[in-house]
């Protein structure tokens, strides 16, 4: 008995934001003081670094779960299933429903519950609820949605990772230009005597020093209201922490799997930065004395920016159906799917396709 996807489906806003859109932004440092470069040399090292040319942004009547709806109508599709079948609705999500020119949550009732609202599913047994565990979230409900099958209470769930983090935004911090919005979702469903599916996985949660790497704070700009607060991190401290351990936390999950590091074709990374992503894979591959396989890490965030819980499922979606140029997945095929985030929370899944 194996967890399979059998579909994915994935949503990605209309709205393209640039570099080029940030140039009449008035940016601050963290003591708000005005930064002494353009923002054009600011612009310039800050795409040099994270590899992000433009973001993604949900329409202003679209929230978190009107975009978590089409994905996962998409993967429902895509899976050929009667969405009365399902057994779970896992959510991932970490600022619930932002209404555009607020900054206020909503996540009464969840958005798991509003999602299988809006797919208009009668089921009571179908069990939909949220995870809030940062960008890791979705690859964690994969994680849930194979223990569940696993343990012979579950046969078929609907894991979605949904953001808009363009609602949470300081304007006046350079991080800013990090974030974008979209959703990306995935059936799992129990097969019996498969040769594919999830084979191993890996999560932790380090909180002893790293729990406030990311958190919310009042903007960068002076004397502002500090009970309104934006996200806000210690970039630094976050990237020091995933280049020491997300590596092992793969290499842990890829020695439970009992599959060789040549098994591995590629490696679906979430896209927080592009030299962070690159780092970590070098450092995994040489854990193995290993060199790095050309094309092993597909990247989106050029065009995308980082959605958080999105990225790996809308980057997944994007492979399978054959969207991202020089990059496919063959039957066979043994791939990582690997996430860092909340400054504290790593994960990744083996999966053979």
């Amino acid at each position: 008995m194996n967890s399979v996807i059998t579909g994915t489906g994935s949503y990605i806003p209309a709205i393209v934001k640039t570099n080029a859109d940030f140039n009449q932004e008035r940016f601050f440092s963290d003591k708000n003081v005005p930064f002494e470069n353009s923002n054009e040399v600011i612009i310039e090292k800050f795409k040099a670094i994270t590899g992000i040319e433009e973001r993604r942004y949900a329409k202003d009547d679209m929230q978190s779960s009107d975009i978590a709806l089409i994905a996962a109508q998409r993967a429902i599709e895509d899976a050929d299933i009667d969405p009365e079948e399902l057994d779970y609705i896992i959510l991932a999500q970490n600022f619930g429903d932002i209404k555009k020119g607020t900054i206020q949550t909503d996540i009464l009732p969840s958005l798991a519950a509003r999602v299988k609202h809006l797919l208009k599913i009668k089921n009571p047994n179908c069990v939909a609820y949220d995870i809030v565990f940062g960008c890791p979230g979705w690859v964690e409900g994969v994680i849930q949605a194979d223990t569940f099958i696993r343990a012979g209470i579950a046969k078929k769930c609907l894991v979605i990772g949904s953001e808009t983090l363009s609602r949470v935004l300081d304007m006046h911090d350079r991080d800013s230009m990090i974030y974008s919005d979209g959703a990306g979702a995935c059936i799992v469903e129990r097969k019996e005597n498969g040769k594919s599916g999830v084979l191993s996985h890996a999560t932790q949660s380090h909180t002893y020093e790293e729990a406030k790497y990311l958190f919310l704070g009042k903007s960068n700009i002076p004397n502002t209201d500090p009970k309104v607060r934006y996200i806000k991190m210690h970039g630094r401290k976050i990237y020091e922490y995933a280049l020491n351990n997300v590596p092992n936390a793969m290499k842990t999950a890829l020695e439970k799997s009992g599959m060789a590091i040549t098994d591995v074709k590629k490696v679906f990374i979430h896209q927080a930065n592009e030299k962070m992503d690159e780092a970590i894979i070098k450092r995994f591959f040489r854990l193995y004395k290993t060199p790095t396989p050309e094309n092993v890490m597909p990247m989106s965030i050029h065009k995308l920016g980082n959605s958080s819980v999105a990225t790996v499922p809308t980057l997944l979606d994007l492979v399978l159906k054959g969207k991202l140029e020089n990059h496919e997945v063959q039957p066979g095929d043994v791939i990582i799917l690997a996430s860092v985030g909340a400054g504290m929370n790593i994960n990744a899944v083996v999966y053979k396709y």
